[in-house]
């Protein structure tokens, strides 16, 4: 069961940073534009917002279940360790908190330029983060594409 979470949340991660890059093409799109804010952005970024929490929760399930939770004195020496134990986990709960303040924020915002423009900024700083938080199969973790 362990083994499908993990494939579940490496699967997943494809599928939200399609939608991120989505809502940063558009974000920036309608910024610039001038345009208004409609149900359809409101939707898509909620759709992102609630995968972006359920890739929180399997990533949770994988922390504790796997054990990298526990800090010994060698975790920060084995580079694989301190990546899954610390990087990745600051990393996207960091990326999370940017993303989930985004939906927060923006909905306080009345002006429709103003509330794309924070929403570009913010997805734009989590992208980067999650992007330099994923154990590529080019890092040498032995993670796989999938």
């Amino acid at each position: 069961m362990l083994t499908g979470f993990g494939h579940l949340h490496s699967a997943n991660r494809y599928i939200l940073l399609a939608l991120i890059l989505i809502v940063i093409f558009t974000s920036f799109s309608k910024w610039r534009g001038k345009q208004s804010y409609s149900a359809q952005d409101d939707k898509l970024n909620l759709i992102t917002f609630i995968l972006t929490h359920i890739q929180l929760l399997l990533g949770f399930i994988l922390y504790f279940a796997k054990g990298w939770y526990q800090f010994t004195p060698s975790t920060m020496k084995v580079p694989a360790l301190r990546f899954f134990s610390v990087e990745h986990m600051v990393g996207m709960l960091i990326a999370i908190a940017l993303i989930t303040l985004a939906r927060i924020k923006g909905k306080k915002i009345a002006e429709a330029a103003k509330r794309h423009k924070l929403t570009f900024w913010y997805y734009v700083i989590a992208l980067i983060l999650i992007i330099a938080s994923i154990p590529w199969p080019f890092r040498g973790f032995g993670n796989e594409w999938f």
